[in-house]
């Protein structure tokens, strides 16, 4: 009897305080769904919105585009109307980004796994064509690469494109991509840079010996002009190319998609970046997109549980969906099945080791 009575007065206690959280949203008059995060996910995010706006009764959620890393920087930064229901990223959060979370009071995250999608290397369709092997993008590219002796570091003396390859063309690197803060940056640096910098054995095996070192050579972009941060905005980038055909550009497929009168992507490891070569993996430099979810804003902010329930609908992610057609490339589907059903349970994520 008395075990009854405990947990009758402990339920009554939390339905007191989601009673006073609601409340305490309600008061503060936020009637849309917040979505900051990925300029890679930005426009993926936009369409659901403005769809789920335009077939619902709730105003349409206001998206974003901060990047990966600033975006899950606010979302960590507290629960309530202040703060993001929603942060879009390209890359998965990371376990720093969780313990800030945690501390600020953010304590179950849904993590949604929307699709895949490439990184491409892309120039003006008035540009050059180009075929780059990853080893071929990190000699460009890395602050520090392999000198004449093995073991040696030397600062990156690559001016043209045919200093890093004999095969390549005789015109200057100039490669306009996105800052630190940015997921398709992270993403970038550990699929093609990396997967270019792994290629030399002996660099290959600082990776068992001297891990801090292998990911400082393999991740460090060079800092003299010939990488240049443009920024979130990846549309910017693609007008920056066409104004200029002699550099390249590092976005995601769905820019390249959507804009494929303008730029053209250079085939990387012999493969060019299509839809089915991202889809079936052949296509060396693809990656998961995601976007996570508070839960204690779920049934608080209107709109919210709708908002998900349109995003992981077959008639938007699946194969036939909507976004399929802005060039996001569909999960398999028993993995839809099985992330839409997550969401809908509302089941927070943890680490595997947690």
């Amino acid at each position: 009897m008395a075990e009854r009575s405990m947990r009758s007065v402990f339920v009554a206690s939390a339905l007191v305080g989601a009673l006073i959280c609601g409340n305490a949203f309600a008061q503060a008059g936020r009637d849309y769904v917040y979505i900051v995060g990925s300029s890679t996910v930005y426009p993926f995010a936009t369409v659901v919105a403005e769809r789920f706006g335009r077939g619902s009764d709730f105003k349409t959620p206001k998206v974003e585009s901060t990047g990966s890393g600033g975006g899950l920087k606010l979302f960590c930064d507290g629960i309530g109307v202040d703060y993001p229901d929603i942060a879009n990223a390209s890359r998965a959060i990371k376990k720093s980004e969780v313990e800030a979370c945690r501390k600020n009071g953010v304590d179950e995250i849904i993590e949604v796994k929307i699709g895949y999608d490439g990184i491409v290397v892309a120039n003006a369709t008035a540009g050059i064509e180009i075929s780059l092997s990853r080893q071929d993008v990190f000699l460009a590219l890395a602050k520090n690469i392999p000198g004449d002796k093995e073991g040696e570091l030397i600062a990156n003396p690559h001016q043209t494109w045919r200093d890093v390859n004999s095969s390549l063309p005789n015109q200057k690197i100039e490669v306009l991509g996105p800052p630190p803060t940015s997921g398709t940056r992270d993403a970038f640096v550990e699929l093609a840079m990396e997967g270019g910098c792994k290629t030399i054995p002996w660099i290959a095996a600082l990776n068992k010996t001297d891990g801090d070192k292998y990911k400082a050579v393999c991740h460090t972009i060079r800092e003299d002009g010939k990488f240049i941060e443009a920024g979130e905005n990846d549309n910017l980038i693609v007008q920056k190319l066409e104004a200029n055909p002699s550099a390249f550009g590092i976005f995601g497929f769905s820019f390249l998609d959507q804009n494929a009168e303008k730029v053209k992507g250079a085939k990387i490891d012999g493969t060019e970046p299509t839809f089915d070569a991202i889809a079936d993996g052949s296509y060396p430099v693809s990656r998961p997109l995601f976007f996570y979810v508070k839960k204690a804003h779920v049934d608080v902010i209107p709109g919210l549980r709708g908002f998900l329930r349109e995003f992981t609908s077959e008639r938007t992610w699946g194969e036939e969906g909507y976004l399929s057609d802005r060039g996001l490339i569909p999960m398999p589907t028993p993995e839809r099945r099985s992330v839409a059903a997550a969401v809908n349970s509302l089941t927070p994520f943890s680490f595997a080791n947690e």
